[in-house]
């Protein structure tokens, strides 16, 4: 195996590459993204190119032509990148990378990175949804994963390469850029005013393993990964003992100009996740991925807020 690894520099594909090069199966792994990744790499090899120069990228995937393509590079809005920009690097690394892959022949295997997002909280639509839900994405982001799920299967019908989606819960922790993390871990938190609805998490080490099993099986389709049980925004307040803030209707829109402020910008998806929920329904994923069973959604919770002591050491006497 060939593996090319989009995204490579976020912490969710670093820690995909770490798992990879344990694998004997796996002969090389090259990654691309913005920025490099932080944490050391002992046989991955990184490339340094902005996905949204296309001409380089596609020049770059066409001489590696890789046989198997990790897509970690859909870029969540305002997690690594502000929308404008998330949206422009996700489409650009979409069609450029995915395009020629298979445009060298070569390409034996795709899988794409997604959201539970993608189906959506309309009115109507299912509180746990599984794979056999038709997406109805309901913000931008999941609209962005719906189409890339999209362009992977135009591919995959063209060039007849398997390709599986993987529809994750919001993935948090106290090293991973998410905009979600940054709200839970503000002071004051924002949390609906007459509701409490309830969401699932997912470790960033489930997700790399469910990447792992994945790319080495021969599954095809979409799979929701999502850790087991969930939480809701009043529970992880407490957990995390910050102070709830309550907000109802026109209200959210100055409570996600106050985080901004202090840091933690508000898109849509993390609104309508605090306001409605979000779960999904991972037993596929467990079963045929051979998962078991995942970290728990309070357990994710209780991780971000775990943060390391500061030892104050004392000041060195000088000796005369």
């Amino acid at each position: 195996m060939r593996v090319l690894i989009t995204g490579m520099g976020g912490e969710l594909g670093t820690r995909l590459a770490q798992m990879l090069e344990t694998r004997s199966d796996v002969e090389e792994i090259v990654g691309v993204d913005i920025e490099p990744p932080r944490r050391r790499l002992r046989r991955s090899t990184f490339h340094r190119i902005d996905v949204r120069h296309r001409e380089r990228l596609v020049d770059f995937v066409t001489d590696l032509a890789p046989t198997v393509v990790a897509h970690y590079g859909i870029y969540e809005p305002d997690s690594r990148l502000g929308a404008r920009d998330a949206a422009e690097a996700t489409e650009s690394c979409t069609l450029g990378a995915l395009g020629a892959a298979a445009r060298t022949g070569k390409l034996e295997r795709l899988v794409v990175r997604s959201a539970i997002a993608v189906y959506g909280r309309g009115r109507g639509r299912p509180v746990v949804p599984d794979e056999s839900v038709i997406p109805a994405p309901t913000t931008p982001y999941g609209r962005t994963c719906l189409d890339v799920e999209a362009e992977a299967v135009a591919l995959s019908y063209r060039h007849g390469i398997p390709v599986v989606a993987l529809r994750e819960a919001p993935v948090v922790g106290s090293h991973v850029p998410s905009p979600l993390g940054r709200l839970l871990r503000l002071p004051a938190v924002p949390v609906p005013a007459f509701s409490d609805p309830a969401f699932s998490l997912l470790h960033q080490d489930d997700a790399a393993r469910a990447w792992v099993a994945a790319l080495t099986s021969d599954v095809e389709g979409p799979f929701n990964i999502v850790g087991s049980g969930a939480v809701s925004p009043w529970q992880v307040v407490r957990l995390g003992n910050r102070i709830p803030i309550p907000v109802a209707g026109p209200a959210w829109a100055l409570a996600r100009t106050f985080a901004e402020l202090a840091g933690a910008p508000v898109p849509p998806q993390v609104v309508e996740l605090m306001c409605k929920g979000r779960a999904a329904d991972g037993s596929r994923a467990r079963a045929e991925l051979g998962l078991g069973e995942l970290t728990s959604t309070r357990d994710v919770c209780v991780e971000l807020y775990e943060w390391a002591t500061v030892t104050q050491l004392p000041v060195s006497q000088v000796v005369a």
